[in-house]
């Protein structure tokens, strides 16, 4: 790797996630150098503890944050609104690995479900089929199974116990994927080993990840300046309103610039508005790129909460894969069930350290104690939905509280909607009865854990007025800045969105990189 020269006008990618770190593979594939500046270590896969909170307090963005509104988080975690990752490689280093894609009445919120109360819903500015070509390169290139001629994962105990479920309640669309992680070697990649620990970091390498694929690609170009721990604090403009460096301090709290032709931002859904919150300047008294006031706004987290249920005989939820399957009947838009929407089902197994702390939040007592009793005959699942897009659940700065840096620290505000209440009772109890159906002998309904599905804050939107970027993720006030991660999306739709993400990147790398050689950036 050849250092770029911090007085160079670089292409400059904020992040290295799902999104940022394919952006920087795909440009530097294309022959266009990138600075990278991600602000966590470089673990390696050899480096994870497999161990779940040893895991944790490895990997966790850990930063100072704040919650506010009723939503349970501010209650049980008020300190750790989302659970994601500071490390080269993001939250794809932590992640289930499921694959699904948006549906087509998915990116058309607004003109299937009509205005909402309270929902501040818009169309997507770009449809399905315009994205289809680049689901299909995600896929081939996270190795998502049931898609392409790849294989499924084996079914284990926690999934035959879903499925078996599934089949006696009348649901017909359930497998045990799509999922990035390997059935049988591919793509330099072996295959799974079965192991539930890859949740917290997968050392086998099976399943994808931007520190397994895009990452050592993009540094075999020679074209990749990777700099990990460089936390980014500040990004400047000239008197155009063009932007040219990003400020970034490093591990010793040193501050350096980097000068920029281009800024492409893909800090997550907190960071990335935070970081642009505090940009401001004369021309930019808001915010930069926020002439809308929608910096920020416009927070989701996906409908969660899941439901774990007891039987009278051994499961053993813990072998195989962590998320084992998914069941996508109830991914539809059917307003009949009471709510707009829909979500899908996907096992989840925890491990007792985990369901200890996430089953009920401090909470104690024989009911707490029978679920940790059960732990080898329990059988658990997600439940994942889309939640509506609300103005007032928003990432804002800190008045008082400050991080590491002295920088102000985001606070993150969310309400539940009426609709998320809805499609969550729904689901409970549509969980329930399909473990009921195989004779489980009692269930728990466990509340949403901290947010690890964070999107909007940055939404695309057709007029500049709705949102802050354009159907390419450019900035509507700022034609050379980026965003480049989930906050671009405009609704949330009900799959898990990191497939999406990474499809959104490619796409956007192509535009960046054709307006690159035309001379238009």
């Amino acid at each position: 790797m050849k250092p770029i020269s911090r007085d160079d006008e670089a292409v400059v990618i904020v992040g290295s996630g799902a999104g940022g770190g394919t952006l920087a593979y795909e440009l530097t594939k294309a022959g266009i150098p990138v600075v990278l500046l991600e602000a966590g270590p470089f673990l390696k896969n050899e480096d994870y503890e497999n161990n779940e909170w040893e895991a944790f307090r490895q990997m966790a963005w850990l930063d100072t944050r704040t919650t506010s509104g009723s939503w349970r988080i501010t209650k049980d975690f008020p300190e750790l609104p989302a659970w994601i990752v500071k490390a080269v490689g993001g939250t794809t280093t932590h992640w289930s690995g499921a694959t699904p894609r948006f549906q087509e009445y998915e990116f058309r919120a607004l003109s299937t479900y009509g205005k909402v109360k309270g929902a501040a819903l818009l169309d997507w500015p770009i449809t399905l089929e315009e994205l289809s070509p680049y689901y299909d390169k995600a896929e081939i290139a996270m190795g998502s199974t049931h898609r392409h001629g790849r294989k499924p994962l084996p079914a284990n105990n926690n999934y035959k116990v879903f499925a078996n479920g599934a089949e006696r309640v009348g649901y017909k669309m359930y497998a045990t994927g799509p999922y990035a992680t390997n059935a049988e070697p591919y793509d330099g990649r072996p295959a799974s080993i079965q192991d539930g620990f890859n949740f917290q970091g997968d050392k086998n390498k099976s399943k994808w990840s931007i520190l397994v694929r895009e990452i050592p690609r993009a540094l075999e170009t020679g074209l990749l300046d990777l700099r990990p721990e460089s936390h980014v604090v500040r990004i400047t403009h000239d008197r155009t309103g063009k932007v040219d460096a990003v400020l970034y301090v490093d591990k010793n709290g040193d501050l350096h610039r980097q000068a920029a032709k281009i800024v492409c931002v893909a800090g997550n859904s907190i960071e990335t508005p935070r970081l642009l919150l505090m940009s401001e300047s004369g021309q930019f008294p808001n915010g930069l790129a926020n002439s809308s006031d929608q910096v920020g706004r416009n927070y989701m987290r996906h409908l969660t909460g899941s439901v774990y249920a007891r039987f009278d005989k051994p499961v053993r939820m813990y072998r195989g894969e962590t998320m084992a399957g998914i069941i996508a009947d109830e991914a539809k838009h059917d307003p009949a069930r009471g709510f707009v929407g829909g979500y899908y089902m996907e096992t989840l197994a925890l491990g007792p350290a985990f369901l200890a702390a996430f089953a009920e939040p401090g909470g104690w007592g024989p009911e707490f104690a029978e679920i940790m009793e059960s732990y080898a005959n329990t059988a658990g699942m997600w439940i994942v939905g889309e939640d509506m897009p609300q103005a007032t659940n928003r990432v804002t700065l800190s008045d008082s509280v400050k991080d590491q840096w002295g920088l102000p620290a985001p606070n993150v505000h969310f309400d539940d909607h009426e609709n998320d209440i809805a499609m969550r009772t729904y689901a409970y109890e549509h969980a329930e009865k399909l473990y009921e159906a195989v004779g489980a002998t009692g269930s728990h309904r466990t509340p949403p854990y901290p947010s690890t599905h964070n999107l909007g804050t940055c939404r695309m939107s057709e007029k500049a007025e709705d949102g802050v970027v354009d159907k390419w993720g450019r900035a509507h006030d700022v034609p050379n800045l980026f965003v480049s991660d989930g906050s671009v999306m405009t609704t949330g739709a009900a799959a898990n969105p990191t497939l999406t993400i990474v499809a959104l990147a490619i796409r956007q790398a192509e535009y960046i990189a054709g307006q690159l050689k035309r001379g238009d950036l």
